[in-house]
């Protein structure tokens, strides 16, 4: 199911780009000669008054077809594509994307609409018991504007941007910027600091509750485990691994008293299982901000320009040689990545926001990618009108549309190696059972 789910959406975003073209250029009087959706064969098809809409067989694609969009005759038709000023030109090239920029941020819109919050990069509390200089620089009011040079708007970028230095920084620590009353602060920090978790206990899930109350309280802070003091979470999940074949002493902290107490388990169906299940607080919890109307659409908006932003970090990532060409998914491994997200999720209602939310960046993705000055792409295209202009006003000669042809046939070439070479890699990962989340 999800993956037929998974196709349909890939084709609404294909089609959402489309319309776009097909709506500006109907709007500026331009002629459409086919509005497809999809690629191939016919499926269905009809005849509007001058336009053929029609549905093909592959839904990987779809196209706007404009009269005269890429030929050269001796007296073009004045409704033609190449006879429309070149304003008009560029913002039927530009409506696609603008379109997939536009249907993310409605999207956007729908999803947060009940959303009971969201969290700033505000300081609301930090654990105050951490030992170390470098674990105590943040105080409660600190706001963070940038991490490794990043701006922070929400914990939403503190989550990405400290996922990522994590995974290619190992646990170096993280330069970061704050807001401390009006005053910019700059400091290095750890890098746990800001997404990892103390040895003070948020919650406790007793499994066994009629074997009597928990010994563990929310509250309850974890000073020593055999004699050894761990800082953080997990410090004290490497203690606890080292000592799993033997017996293990908690040493708590309850409201200053000190307590000790043995893990405790139990015997079921002649294995043992623990007690208790515990959830630790994070070093540093953030501020919550309020659902109004005004707070959801700029946090929509805010969600639109992070995957722009997300792009752009790719793009240093690939160009930088941080990531490569193994790690990039064409169509197959977008529908993949969607099954597997409806596939994991808890209920099918979840697997539907999270294909829809999954949707509407794969839209950013390809309005972002459409518009970089690529030849064949409408960026380039787009180009290839300003570069013209400014050739034909210092040469005072008319540029024969051709050229524009020759190069985006070429680049045209290239794509489809590309995208052949994208789904190779695609297909080799399903077939090696490889996880195209990274998980």
């Amino acid at each position: 199911m999800y993956i037929a789910l998974a196709i349909l959406a890939f084709g609404i975003i294909i089609a959402i780009h489309e319309l776009g073209h097909f709506l500006s250029a109907k709007a500026l009087n331009v002629k459409v000669n086919e509005f497809a959706i999809g690629m191939g064969p016919k499926l269905l098809k009809k005849q509007g008054k001058e336009t053929l809409y029609t549905l093909r067989a592959l839904p990987f694609g779809g196209f706007c077809a404009m009269e005269g969009e890429h030929e050269e005759g001796e007296e073009p038709d004045p409704r033609s594509f190449l006879s429309q000023k070149r304003w008009k030109r560029i913002v039927i090239l530009a409506a696609g994307s603008a379109a997939n920029i536009i249907a993310a941020l409605i999207i956007m819109l729908i999803l947060n609409a009940g959303a009971p919050g969201f969290v700033g990069t505000t300081i609301a509390e930090t654990d105050s018991a951490l030992p170390g200089s470098e674990m105590s620089q943040l105080r409660p009011g600190d706001r963070l504007i940038e991490l490794n040079g990043e701006r922070l708007f929400y914990n939403d970028d503190i989550a990405l941007f400290m996922q990522l230095h994590t995974q290619f920084n190992a646990n170096r620590p993280v330069a970061l910027t704050i807001d401390r009353g009006g005053e910019r602060i700059e400091m290095i920090v750890d890098s746990e600091l800001l997404t990892g978790r103390s040895t003070t206990i948020a919650q406790v899930f007793d499994h066994f509750p009629q074997l009597g109350p928990s010994q563990l309280q929310a509250g309850d802070r974890i000073v020593a485990i055999n004699g050894e003091y761990p800082r953080t979470y997990n410090e004290y999940r490497r203690m606890v691994a080292e000592n799993a074949d033997g017996p293990i002493t908690f040493t708590l902290d309850r409201n200053g008293e000190t307590v000790e107490y043995q893990r405790q388990a139990v015997l079921v169906d002649g294995e043992e299982h623990f007690r208790y299940s515990i959830v630790f607080k994070p070093i540093v919890s953030f501020n919550t901000i309020s659902p109004t109307i005004f707070e959801v659409i700029k946090y929509s908006g805010y969600q639109t320009y992070s995957f722009v932003r997300m792009i752009r970090v790719s793009l240093v990532m690939m160009f930088s040689g941080t990531a490569s060409i193994q790690d990039i998914s064409g169509p197959v491994g977008i529908v993949s990545v969607m099954n597997t997200i409806g596939q994991q999720a808890p209920t099918t209602t979840a697997a539907i926001g999270s294909i829809v939310f999954f949707m509407a960046f794969i839209g950013v993705n390809v309005a972002v990618i459409n518009i970089l000055p690529i030849p064949a792409m409408d960026g380039g295209r787009i180009l290839f009108v300003l570069l013209t202009w400014v050739i034909e006003k210092l040469t005072r000669k008319h540029l024969n549309p051709k050229y524009e042809g020759y190069i985006n046939t070429g680049a045209f070439i290239l794509l489809i190696g590309l995208m052949v070479l994208i789904l190779y890699n695609d297909v080799m990962k399903l077939i090696n059972g490889v996880d195209i989340l990274g998980g």
